[in-house]
């Protein structure tokens, strides 16, 4: 199996099963023509967080990490009409090319893009003394993972779905002795969801485009 294997069956599974959406596909081309890096979510993945915020019924989500919007546009298309996204973006660039995206999807009452160091923009959520979510995914730089988790876990509730992306990274993350933050990082939050006896968690290996990786998934327990 190789590349060439992956990128076919991801194709085929998207041509299949994820319907075409000019709304999305302007947002990738929107992206790779402002530059930013071709980082975002596979077609089938963007659909499988969509469907994650369906089954978990989510109305409110948190986004950990924007890039051009992408990602964000399949979770806000699964919250109700009263439904709000508020996703973290540090580069500004980045951001309002998200905004742009986010705009043209007919979204921008439902998703707030904030600005910022994530962390930083996360304690001053705290500070808002924010309602929980019910849906946190974080996607940003991995050797900040266990923070991000730390943050998840104040603004959630009992059956809150955290989602963490990239955390097989072609398979570095079993290797206790590299060096790369992005793997320490992401250790530790295996680690951390481990220990924590307020979560639930699991993690799945994802062969495709955007080559070998996975995708880790808890519940939350208790609060």
């Amino acid at each position: 199996m190789n590349q060439a294997t992956w990128d076919s069956v991801d194709q085929f599974i998207s041509d299949s099963l994820v319907q075409a959406d000019p709304i999305l596909e302007s947002a990738l081309q929107a992206s790779a023509e402002a530059g930013l890096p071709p980082i975002n979510v596979a077609p089938n993945q963007g659909k499988l967080l969509h469907m994650f915020a369906m089954m978990c019924g989510a109305k409110r989500i948190l986004e950990i990490g924007t890039l051009g919007g992408y990602s964000s546009i399949w979770l806000a298309r699964a919250l109700p009409a009263a439904g709000k996204l508020i996703t973290l973006e540090y580069e500004p660039r980045h951001a309002e090319v998200a905004k742009a995206n986010l705009a043209k999807a007919g979204l921008s009452e439902k998703v707030e893009v904030r600005v910022g160091a994530a962390l930083a923009s996360l304690a001053q959520l705290a500070n808002e003394e924010i309602e929980p979510f019910d849906l946190i995914f974080i996607d940003a730089d991995k050797p900040n993972n266990p923070h991000y988790l730390a943050w998840a876990l104040k603004f959630a509730h009992v059956g809150t779905v955290i989602i963490g992306d990239n955390v097989v990274r072609n398979g570095a993350v079993t290797n206790p002795n590299d060096p790369d933050p992005a793997i320490q990082g992401t250790r530790q939050l295996f680690a951390d969801l481990a220990s924590n006896p307020k979560l639930t968690a699991t993690a799945l290996q994802t062969v495709g485009s955007k080559g070998y990786d996975g995708f880790a998934i808890a519940i939350v327990q208790q609060i």
